[in-house]
């Protein structure tokens, strides 16, 4: 009889919890429940996906405790369950950007060809925000941005950033943040707001990383 082996028990769960991770659609649902929570249907629409498709991951997002749900009335509502999630998420993105000559074609093609500039470390937007030394400007939608912001941010969609730019200082230096770290949201606004003479930066990944770090936030999240 095969002897037991109870450290290969342990790699098989997290085998199989690195399965449940190793889904382009479940890391998109993971990105859209780190903004706050969702019903569904909102989850459905943000992600492009069918109802039905974004509920089977959900159920095995869930099933592995990355997510959990509760039902209000006729809505169920999903949210982050462990914010570590993020953090092995990240781990893993860094092993491809260092790795995979694609992933960082990729990145230089579509992402650092609006921005190549050096992003603001979370630590050093902290003290400069401190200091008030900056403005910050969240470029998602409202939704996500009631559902949990930066301390003192202002909340510009990226599509109503052309519009709003009186609101803007020029001689003050802005920093720009979105959903995370291959969110192109912040790119485009940064991109936009130098080519009309602004100082501007973009923050090291997003506000779900500034969140996890277990930084100050605003907002619903906040409760």
């Amino acid at each position: 009889m095969a002897r037991h082996n109870p450290k290969r028990e342990l790699f098989a769960w997290t085998a199989e919890l690195g399965r449940c991770l190793g889904h382009a659609h479940r890391l998109v649902l993971i990105e859209c429940l780190a903004q706050g929570p969702r019903p569904v249907e909102s989850i459905a629409a943000f992600t492009g996906l069918s109802l039905a498709n974004a509920s089977q991951h959900l159920q095995l997002l869930r099933r592995f405790g990355c997510v959990e749900a509760e039902r209000q009335g006729k809505q169920v509502i999903y949210r982050l369950a462990d914010e570590r999630v993020l953090h092995a998420v990240a781990a893993l993105s860094a092993i491809a950007e260092t790795n995979i000559a694609a992933f960082s074609e990729t990145m230089r093609k579509h992402f650092l060809s609006l921005d190549d500039k050096e992003a603001v470390s979370r630590s050093e937007l902290a003290r400069l925000m401190k200091e008030n030394a900056v403005t910050v400007i969240d470029v998602r939608s409202n939704e996500e941005f009631t559902a949990g912001h930066l301390p003192g941010a202002l909340n510009i969609p990226i599509a109503a950033l052309k519009l709003r730019l009186a609101e803007l200082p020029k001689r003050m230096e802005i920093v720009a943040y979105c959903r995370g770290p291959y969110c192109i949201l912040s790119f485009e606004a940064a991109a936009q707001l130098r080519a009309r003479g602004y100082r501007v930066r973009r923050m090291q990944d997003g506000f779900p990383q500034w969140k996890a770090e277990g930084r100050k936030v605003a907002g619903g999240v906040a409760a």
